[in-house]
């Protein structure tokens, strides 16, 4: 406690969030929770011997509660009953824009349906004008709410929606009018601005994939990239590449810094650094503040706080502030796997990036110090979010490890030239030749990329994982610091034990879940598709008018990887089919 108050202190915070929204405390029991967690503020201020003893106890206890109070009053409950699956004639004006689909433009919005006002996400034909957030919009809707899924092995969509203070979805399907909004507040004005740099990029002379490209990178909207690019990321470990993090931060903050040197004299070298700090939060602010922006943006002002005040900067400081001040403006946050991931990382880093530069040559020049410090700034990460990334996506690339080595030394220079472009752009100055040498840039690094994703071999899916061994995943991961440190036989079996305890429970798992027997019928649009398992092998009859890749991978993969299937197989069932037959025996599904 001595050591990482600030830290101790979250995570007792964070534990509070994750009692309160598993137990649901009712409201006369979170008013007792406040009551004590006053009672232990006041009593912290006594200074006797024994209240002296326990009084980090206290503190801990006292954030506990802090978490679950803050949680109680962030959970959504929906005020009114929104009559649904129904058509009606709504009002509303748009608040985010989301990925897009293949059938429809996505936004969330503010709704206006009679007298009752809700948040909902809408749906717009493909075909449709695009929506901004300078215009209200009024249609004949189609309101529904979204479902819970049939089986646990689903993503819980509704619930997701939930957590963003959202339970409703509307569909147009006819002509949208349109007027001009009089009371845009600053922030609505902020997105307006943001969406015309984007549709500037749109006309860019620069090819498809490229805009998307550089509006992912920089302007952190992805919602019209294709599914074939981002499946490229995902599979070759580089999506991070497209999410506005700590590097793009950073090297923001140095554009900045670096020209603003330039021009001011040496004693207001510390003014600079308030100035580039002012504007990587104006920067922030202009993309959204995204979960990774905001934690960079916190820890690099701590940072730089730190040094101006001359005191030694203390990373998990910074990083325990950062996240407390994400969660007490949305405690659902934590629940977000981007915010996880983020911290994670970050994390990983801290714990397990200086034993691994131990193991490399000396750093005696630029050149080494890049290349040494990118590989295990890149492993340690990926260490540490292995856990998380097998329990939430079920699948590893080993392939990833190689394709960060590669690609992202050269991400700094990827993002100063985006900037460059995104900042020419918006200022309307176009010059032909640095678009075609961007473009082509780009292009050359999509093909990599491209090229590493298709690496299958390396590639491993399926993966089954429950909250048990992502816990003890994670204290193999914390084990590793000692380990690398100093390699004796005290620390090689404790990494050894964990390892082992590990794959015992793993074994166990496996075990109690080849022992179920079950049969489910499957709603997947207008078809019905079955699923027998039989200890580790399943089968799914599906009909021959269901789509197989989307099949595949919204019920057949998620499937697996929950039930712990080794071995399966996809058969086409004719419409009239009442039994069915499996190793041997027959079962009715009719």
């Amino acid at each position: 406690m001595n050591r990482q108050p600030l830290l101790i202190l979250v995570i007792c915070f964070i534990l509070g969030i994750f009692f309160q929204d598993k137990i649901l405390l009712e409201k006369n029991a979170v008013y007792g929770v406040g009551f004590i967690s006053l009672s232990i503020l006041i009593s912290i201020f006594f200074q006797s011997y024994f209240l002296h003893k326990v009084r980090a106890i206290l503190l801990g206890l006292l954030f506990f509660g802090i978490g679950i109070i803050i949680h109680f009053s962030n959970t959504f409950s929906t005020p009114v009953e929104v009559p649904v699956k129904k058509k009606e004639t709504v009002t509303f004006k748009i608040s985010q824009k989301l990925n897009s689909t293949e059938k429809y433009r996505k936004y969330e919005g503010e709704v206006q349906a009679g007298s009752m006002s809700f948040s909902a996400v809408l749906y717009l034909s493909k075909d449709s004008k695009e929506l901004d957030f300078a215009h209200y919009y009024k249609s004949e809707a189609y309101i529904t709410k979204p479902k819970p899924p049939q089986y646990d092995f689903q993503f819980n969509y509704a619930r997701y929606l939930k957590r963003k203070e959202i339970e409703y979805q509307i569909y147009f399907s006819k002509e949208i009018l349109s007027v001009e909004r009089k009371d845009m507040s600053f922030t609505d004005r902020i997105k307006q601005h943001r969406l015309s740099v984007l549709k500037k990029i749109d006309k860019a002379g620069i090819s498809g994939k490229t805009r998307a490209f550089l509006k992912g990178i920089i302007l952190a909207d992805r919602t019209e990239m294709d599914a074939n690019t981002v499946q490229d990321f995902n599979r070759s470990g580089l999506v991070h590449f497209l999410t506005i993090s700590g590097t793009h931060i950073v090297v923001i903050f140095g554009i900045f810094y670096f020209l603003i040197v330039r021009f001011t004299p040496l004693q207001f070298r510390k003014y600079a650094i308030i100035s580039s700090l002012g504007f990587i939060w104006l920067f922030a602010a202009f993309i959204g503040f995204g979960n990774s922006v905001l934690r960079s943006c916190i820890m690099l002002s701590v940072y730089f706080i730190f040094v101006l005040l001359q005191r030694k900067p203390d990373l998990l400081h910074s990083l325990a502030l950062s996240a407390f001040v994400i969660l007490i403006l949305d405690t659902q946050q934590l629940f977000d796997v981007g915010f996880q991931l983020s911290f994670a990382a970050v994390l990983g880093i801290f714990w397990l990036n200086q034993p691994l530069l131990k193991y490399f040559p000396k750093q005696d020049h630029y050149f080494k110090k890049l290349i040494f410090n990118t590989i295990t700034i890149s492993l340690s990460a990926q260490l540490a979010t292995l856990p998380l990334v097998l329990y939430y996506f079920h699948q590893f690339s080993l392939i990833s490890i190689i394709a960060n080595f590669i690609i992202v030394p050269f991400s700094e220079i990827i993002i100063v030239f985006s900037f460059l472009m995104t900042t020419l752009i918006a200022l309307g100055i176009n010059f032909i030749f640095i678009d075609k040498v961007y473009d082509f840039v780009i292009q050359i690094l999509l093909k990599v990329i491209h090229w590493f994703a298709e690496v299958d071999l390396l590639f491993i899916k399926n993966i089954p994982m429950n909250l048990i061994e992502v816990l003890a995943l994670l204290v193999i991961v914390y084990l590793l610091r000692p380990t690398i440190l100093k390699f004796n036989f005290k620390n090689s079996m404790k990494l050894t034990m964990a390892c082992l305890l590990f794959f015992m429970i793993r074994m166990g798992s496996d075990i109690f879940e080849n022992q179920k027997e079950e049969i489910l019928l499957h709603t997947f649009n207008k078809s019905k598709i079955v699923s027998l398992k039989k200890g580790s092998k399943a089968c799914f009859w599906i009909p021959d008018i269901a789509d197989q890749e989307k099949v595949s991978r919204f019920i057949v993969a998620p499937y697996c990887s929950s039930r712990r299937i080794d071995d399966f197989e996809i058969k086409i069932i004719p419409p009239s089919a009442q039994k069915i037959v499996f190793r041997d025996h027959i079962y009715e599904i009719k």
